[in-house]
């Protein structure tokens, strides 16, 4: 079996692996929106959209893309076969997920008040903001530790986080918007933040370490080089990060809630159902793409393979929610929400081109 070959079976068989994760995923997917659209309808997922865009927009400006950087720094550690090395990176990793997640927590409970002003054009949502802020420290330990396992290439570990953190979140998600309705959905992000952190924290430990004494000195050397360029790959999250609360802000001051939970539907469709194709594939791609970055013929032809691949999966998948959008909806939501279809057209057409830009940019990562 030549090279190439080889390196196509290698794309296919961690695509499949993660593939069927993601499909277990957009079932779980697929029943929560359906429970939040038909409990709490557009207000509630709008409520939601808002909440999710401004943790995610402070969580890309305090956590310096550790979760990406870090694991071209295992990766690389992994491939020297040295225990202490590997020992090492793990646990400056750890601390330094720590140290931006605390950072994380602060600044959204000192900001809380004007977050609420900001995102909802009152403060009445200042106390929401105070009880979410917890959640930023959860969620960057649950990125150091899926950035150590894909590192690693410990891709079942991974994939079995991901596929119990999406059910547990279902069975917490369902009973507290069913009893609490909008009140629930502070508690529930809460609750689904607390379950993936301590399901990461417990596949990642499953990783037989070399014990190994790091020193502060150390661990801020190693630490920096991780942060540098965790920060320049963040640049750009931040921006569509950016982009989107934005987008979140405006529509929510022109229209309203409701206007926000049409878009917010339209765009999990998209982002989540169809974008997961890309998730799937990059817990392979990128940790690979890494071990074989400083030789540009391998690098090209890596990338090539995966912009082929990755349009192959997804035409059939884009055909599909083109054709049957109108009844697409009313499955994944409720008639409530068929006002997004037009949308999601436009949106469609431009996943093909993501397939291909999304391949190369990893290379700068």
């Amino acid at each position: 079996m030549s090279e190439q070959q080889s390196s196509y079976r290698q794309i296919l068989k961690a695509t499949s692996i993660f593939g069927g994760v993601q499909v277990f995923k957009i079932i779980i997917a697929v029943i929560t929106s359906k429970v939040i659209a038909l409990l709490l309808g557009p207000v509630g997922m709008g409520i939601i959209g808002l909440f999710n865009s401004t943790i995610s927009l402070i969580s890309g400006l305090t956590n310096f893309g550790l979760g990406t950087s870090a694991v071209k720094d295992v990766a690389a550690a992994s491939a020297t076969e040295n225990d202490t090395r590997i020992a090492t990176i793990v646990k400056v990793l750890r601390r330094w997920v720590w140290i931006t997640g605390l950072l994380g927590m602060l600044v959204t409970l000192v900001l809380s008040p004007w977050l609420s002003q900001l995102t909802f054009g009152n403060r009445s949502y200042t106390v929401a903001f105070i009880w979410l802020s917890i959640t930023l420290l959860f969620m960057q330990i649950s990125s150091g530790q899926l950035a150590l396992l894909q590192g690693m290439r410990r891709l079942k570990h991974l994939a079995k986080a991901s596929m119990t953190g999406s059910f547990l979140g279902l069975i917490i998600s369902v009973p507290v918007y069913y009893f609490f309705r909008i009140n629930g959905i502070v508690p529930a992000i809460i609750l689904n933040s607390i379950t993936a952190m301590f399901l990461s924290w417990y596949f990642a430990g499953k990783m037989e370490l070399q014990p190994v004494a790091v020193s502060k000195a150390r661990t801020i050397a190693e630490g920096r080089a991780m942060l540098k360029m965790g920060f320049t790959i963040s640049i750009t999250g931040l921006l569509v990060l950016g982009v989107a609360y934005i987008v979140r802000i405006y529509i929510n001051h022109v229209g309203g809630v409701v206007q926000v939970g049409l878009y917010n539907a339209g765009f999990m469709i998209i982002n989540t159902y169809v974008g997961l194709v890309f998730t799937a594939m990059a817990a392979d791609y990128y940790p690979r793409l890494a071990s074989i970055a400083s030789s540009i013929p391998k690098t090209n032809s890596a990338i090539n393979q995966q912009a082929e691949i990755a349009i192959l999966i997804l035409a059939p998948i884009l055909t599909i929610f083109l054709v049957f959008i109108n009844w697409i909806v009313i499955l994944l939501y409720s008639t409530q929400f068929i006002e997004i279809s037009g949308m999601i057209h436009w949106a469609a057409l431009g996943i093909f081109f993501k397939a291909i830009s999304w391949a190369i940019a990893f290379f700068y990562c």
